[in-house]
């Protein structure tokens, strides 16, 4: 049974002041609910001060973004060796960052083995664009974000990813996507790559979440599809009572 898994993704929001006060308010009620894997990606600067107030609780701590070298002249970069001195787990290959900041398929593989050989668990996010889900090529594209961006990793560590699918027309606009949709696309699209690369066991085994305009209000009926085992949520983890919300939808699936 894979564990429900349940991360924020504030991206590029809060001071280091607002992130300790969201936390303070969230850690009391999150640390009761031990069914469900529990992790916070604040931004660079509010890492250190976020993981001070998470020790001693079961929540974990992750980073946004990293780059694959281990170190060298590269102004403006995190190494993983960096990251992993605070946190277990480095989201890779979020649509702003292919979007915005030019990532590709190869560059987000480069990035999920370096988080691997420094023991970080990597967030692996794919997705299809509005026009690419419109011309029908979702199948197309998923899979190929798969095959590439998780390819050639050692069988042990693969299993050790987490993926998320991101429909990239539904984040952050309100439009998610339908539960169903999105079960389908992660069984046949997701799953079976993965386990045509790693084995059956490794495609199940995998937990692959659902993010794009996840809310309090459709997290359940997410949680309630077999191929979906919880949520890379944004604008709704900077809330307090909608974050905890979804992490009890999580909780029940468990």
């Amino acid at each position: 049974m894979r564990k429900p898994f349940v991360a924020g993704n504030w991206k590029m929001n809060k001071t280091i002041a607002e992130a300790r006060s969201l936390v303070s308010e969230m850690t009391p009620i999150l640390g009761g609910i031990t069914e469900v894997e529990k992790v916070l990606c604040p931004p660079f600067m509010a890492i250190f001060p976020v993981g001070a107030l998470l020790q001693g609780t079961d929540i974990g701590l992750g980073a946004q973004n990293m780059y694959w070298e281990a170190k060298g002249a590269f102004t403006g970069e995190v190494a993983p060796g960096m990251v992993a001195e605070f946190c277990m787990y480095i989201i890779v290959g979020h649509s702003e960052r292919r979007t915005y900041f030019s990532e590709t398929d190869e560059t987000v593989n480069k990035k999920t083995a370096a988080a691997l050989s420094a023991k970080l668990i990597p967030i692996v996010c794919v997705g299809e664009t509005l026009g690419e889900y419109e011309s029908g090529r979702t199948a197309e594209v998923v899979s190929r974000q798969i095959r590439v961006g998780l390819k050639d990793l050692d069988p042990e560590f693969a299993a050790q990813c987490v993926v998320a699918y991101e429909p990239v027309w539904a984040i952050g606009t309100g439009r998610a996507s339908t539960s169903e949709n999105a079960n389908a696309v992660i069984r046949d699209f997701i799953r079976k790559p993965l386990s045509e690369m790693y084995g059956e066991q490794t495609g199940q085994s995998v937990r692959v979440l659902y993010g794009g305009s996840v809310t309090a209000a459709n997290a359940a009926e997410f949680f309630g599809q077999p191929e979906i085992d919880g949520a890379l949520v944004g604008g709704a983890s900077l809330k307090v009572d909608e974050f905890v919300a979804i992490v009890q939808a999580a909780a029940k699936r468990a």
